[in-house]
């Protein structure tokens, strides 16, 4: 199953952090997740470009990191798939560990627009709440 690019990934344009890097993150987070499963195809290179309305060799270098980590695999004449060693189901530390870099740079936000900790908390936890 392939999954359709504009669905897949979310890119924040004013964000520090690299496109491809957000790119790369998103999808060791929906495998991490179980939300793709080994086997599962990815979108094309050009897919992806033109669905963010991306340069293909930003969305060229996400794929080739993941497939150096071993997430994706490249499937001869059929593009990426989801790699069958990425399958083994991360524990809960694995999975929080994937969310601390946005974690941190929501927390560095936070400072910078001087809110204390229970401010930030108070909206984190009824972010979670509105997105059961």
């Amino acid at each position: 199953m392939t999954t359709h690019a504009a669905h897949l990934f979310f890119i924040a344009t004013g964000s520090a952090e690299p496109i491809y890097r957000q790119l790369v993150d998103q999808v060791k987070r929906l495998v991490a997740a179980g939300q793709m499963a080994p086997g599962d195809g990815m979108p094309s290179v050009r897919e992806v470009a033109q669905a963010l309305a991306l340069n293909p060799m930003t969305v060229s270098k996400a794929y080739s990191l993941l497939e150096m980590e071993g997430v994706l695999t490249r499937r001869r004449g059929l593009g990426m798939e989801v790699a069958a060693r990425a399958g083994t189901a991360p524990g809960a530390h694995e999975r929080a560990e994937l969310l601390r870099p946005t974690l941190e740079r929501a927390a560095m936000e936070a400072r910078q627009l001087e809110l204390d900790s229970d401010t930030v908390l108070s909206l984190f936890t009824q972010i979670l709440k509105e997105q059961a």
